[in-house]
């Protein structure tokens, strides 16, 4: 039987706020964002009591062309260092690395060096292996780590069974349950924690959610995941993120209890920087194509295509979906 943890008046101490506006909102404007914006990003986190931020990718150098992303593609512990300088603050500094896509050995540095804490290792299930050698690489470095096991919507159960054991049995720190087309529902998603809280429970390890809006449920699911016990929320301002976006910072800061999260920082920056983004054109969020792709189980691709070419024939696309090889 699940039980739930705690109530909507409580606070519970083990939940983590992380916010991954650079690192999946990057996704949309190819990681370009000025220093001013992310340092503002920074402080305002700082001030609403968050506990980690992502900067971004430590993706490979050899494999995406330096020239065609801005520099949170690649999170050098400059750049890092750039904007937070020794981080003598609670705010804990995070980078993602994706299976195939980063010389992890070569681009991450000891701990000791370095002003990150934690490492979050991102892989498909298919995948696994490597996911394993670079936690464990990254743990004896020193770092904290996690593993988000992308697309589990579309894995069978037993790999993903598999994949639970194997990252119990390892050093990692949280696994992160992703929904990453924004297909599953409150239901699913209360299923899926229990699964994940059962291994993390046996082994000693915590949960994380990350969650996309694809059928507008990113947050719904997000307090849904929190209330069976999954502690690690990502979210980002104003839910600027890939494709249709994540868990807006806003909603979740209204909806925890724990007073040392404050909502009215985030909700000067949004006003005072992404509105400004929204403004240059940058677009995310919520849109018909990406729910026709959170409908069928899809990746976001086509609708992302869609609505870039601002394609309204919503009913077309959706039957259209019906005959891709995806």
């Amino acid at each position: 039987m699940m039980e739930k943890h705690g109530n909507l008046m409580q606070f519970r101490p083990d939940i983590k706020v992380v916010d991954a506006t650079i690192r999946d909102g990057g996704l949309v404007n190819n990681f370009y964002f000025e220093d001013d914006f992310v340092k503002k990003l920074y402080e305002t986190n700082v001030k609403a009591g968050i506990d980690y931020m992502e900067f971004g990718y430590k993706a490979s150098k050899e494999m995406f062309d330096v020239k065609e992303f801005g520099k949170w593609k690649f999170c050098d512990e400059e750049s890092i260092r750039s904007i937070v300088g020794e981080n003598d603050t609670d705010l804990k500094i995070a980078v993602m690395a994706d299976v195939g896509r980063t010389d992890f050995k070569k681009d991450i540095i000891p701990r000791s060096e370095s002003v990150i804490d934690m490492v979050r290792i991102a892989t498909y299930i298919n995948t696994m292996p490597a996911a394993i050698e670079m936690i464990e690489y990254c743990h004896a470095l020193g770092y904290e780590t996690s593993c988000n096991i992308m697309a589990v919507s579309t894995a069978r159960e037993s790999d993903i069974n598999l994949a639970l054991e194997l990252l119990g049995e390892s050093s990692v720190d949280v696994i992160y349950l992703v929904d990453s087309y924004g297909s599953l529902y409150p239901e699913q998603i209360r299923d899926f924690s229990f699964k994940y809280q059962k291994i993390a429970q046996k082994y000693g390890k915590a949960v994380g959610i990350h969650a996309h809006n694809n059928q507008q449920l990113a947050f719904a699911n997000t307090i849904e995941a929190c209330a069976y016990g999954v502690s690690y929320l990502d979210a980002t301002m104003a839910g600027m993120g890939r494709g249709a976006g994540n868990c807006s910072l806003e909603a979740l800061m209204g909806f925890l209890k724990n007073p040392k999260y404050k909502i009215v920082p985030v909700l000067k920056f949004v006003e005072s920087e992404i509105v400004k983004l929204k403004e240059k054109g940058v677009v995310w969020g919520y849109d018909i194509p990406y729910l026709c792709t959170g409908i069928l189980n899809l990746h976001p691709r086509a609708a992302i295509a869609a609505v870039k070419s601002n394609d309204k024939n919503y009913s077309d696309f959706y039957i259209g979906l019906w005959d891709r090889e995806d």
